[in-house]
């Protein structure tokens, strides 16, 4: 059989620097499916995506729910011509009550274990409408490399430099943030994968920039330990979201080649001050992740969040418009006040205010975000402080320095 996964386009957020990460989702997918399936991936985000050619299975991959608009035209264009679509990932598991009868089959919860079932019924052309494992959740242990092979390697070059390679140590999260549909998803209990399996994982990515996409590291202690010191003699260097704050463990990691962390920021606090500057004593970069539209936030309140942020000396920062996200615990909260504006698939990009703000009209939500970006970047662009950061770690991990200017 014939299988083509295609990861659908969505928008970028408006004022971000516009490059692309390899996808995550659709090679870990890809990782799950048994042996004997010929399978390609398309990118459409970087790659031409051609509707005509010949296959026995389309299979979507599809983790915002800002890719479902195209994910339903490529849907429409194969089922017309008789090619059965299954469909899967975040978005789809997120949104699968309304979207049931749009594709073929839709799969949702997490693939290993699973596909050998899935895969037998396409062969004989009896696709159940919904395979549903959600928070069925499979034996780690059959979590396998995920397949960077069916990459276009070539299509994720920044300016010269290659971006960095996802992997995943764990799934679940023990949080429940309120933005955060992971305890829907992934379930509210950490599950770490067997570390040797990780450990065997990461070293055979050709490649020595790294993103450690769990939902956060600070999941246990004793667990970051292990993981850091597995991962120091492999001579990476990566990003991840929080670590725990603990000396020891910043030590570790910064060791084990964490170089900056993605670490939510909300308010003006100490804490935040304190985290940050934590983080930078270790040697470690700080990129904020700042959402805008809390219901304590109005004007004056951002415009002094970003005052705040340029004065502790956060080293990077992405501002996102706070969403209401299918499944999410603000989505109910907004729904039950009567506060959302929009569920247009298309609107739920990040950088639109689909719901009516406590504190300003949503008008002036989306102009406060045109000013986090423009004010925080007006010194440096972000594409210019990204690259001094790079060359920063460049020149302090001298071991990297030959590997990076060949990749």
């Amino acid at each position: 059989m014939k299988w083509k996964i295609i990861y659908p386009r969505w928008r970028k957020l408006r004022l971000q620097t516009p490059f692309h990460l390899p996808p995550h989702g659709p090679i870990v997918f890809a990782a799950a499916l048994p042996a004997g399936l010929e399978v390609e991936l398309v990118d459409a985000n970087v790659s031409p995506l051609a509707l005509d050619d010949s296959l026995d299975l389309v299979a979507l991959s599809i983790m915002l729910t800002a890719q479902l608009p195209q994910a339903l035209e490529i849907a429409a264009a194969y089922r017309g011509r008789g090619i059965p679509v299954l469909a899967g990932g975040i978005a789809v598991t997120l949104h699968h009550r309304e979207l049931e009868g749009l594709f073929d089959s839709i799969f949702l919860g997490e693939a290993e274990g699973r596909m050998e079932e899935v895969v037998a019924d396409a062969r004989q052309g009896r696709l159940k409408p919904v395979y549903d494992f959600l928070r069925l959740y499979p034996d780690l242990n059959l979590v396998g490399p995920a397949r960077r092979d069916i990459l276009d390697r070539d299509a994720y070059i920044y300016r010269g430099v290659r971006m960095a390679d996802l992997v995943h140590a764990s799934r679940g999260c023990r949080f429940n943030c309120f933005p955060c549909c992971t305890g829907y998803l992934g379930g509210k209990v950490f599950r770490p994968r067997p570390l040797d399996r990780v450990v065997e994982e990461i070293a055979g990515i050709d490649n020595d920039r790294l993103f450690i996409v769990d939902n956060s590291l600070a999941q246990d202690a004793g667990w970051e330990e292990d993981l850091f010191r597995a991962l120091a003699p492999l001579k990476k260097t990566w990003v991840s979201h929080p670590i725990e704050e603990n000396d020891h463990l910043l030590d570790l990691a910064r060791e084990a080649g964490c170089w900056y962390v993605y670490q939510a920021v909300f308010d003006t606090s100490e804490t935040i001050r304190r985290r940050v500057r934590r983080y930078h004593d270790h040697g470690i970069r700080v990129e904020g992740t700042v959402i805008l539209g809390t219901d304590d936030q109005d004007v004056d309140g951002i415009k002094r969040l970003i005052d705040f942020l340029l004065e502790i000396d956060l080293d990077l920062a992405e501002f996102t418009i706070m969403t209401p996200f299918a499944q999410s615990p603000i989505r109910g909260r907004l729904a039950a006040e009567g506060r959302i504006l929009s569920d247009r698939y298309e609107d739920y990009t990040c950088d639109k205010a689909v719901f009516r703000p406590r504190r300003m009209t949503p008008g002036e939500l989306e102009e406060m975000y045109d000013y986090a970006w423009r004010t925080f970047y007006a010194g440096e662009s972000q594409e210019l402080k990204m690259g001094k950061l790079y060359l920063e770690v460049l020149r302090r991990d001298g071991r990297f320095a030959g590997r990076a200017r060949r990749g």
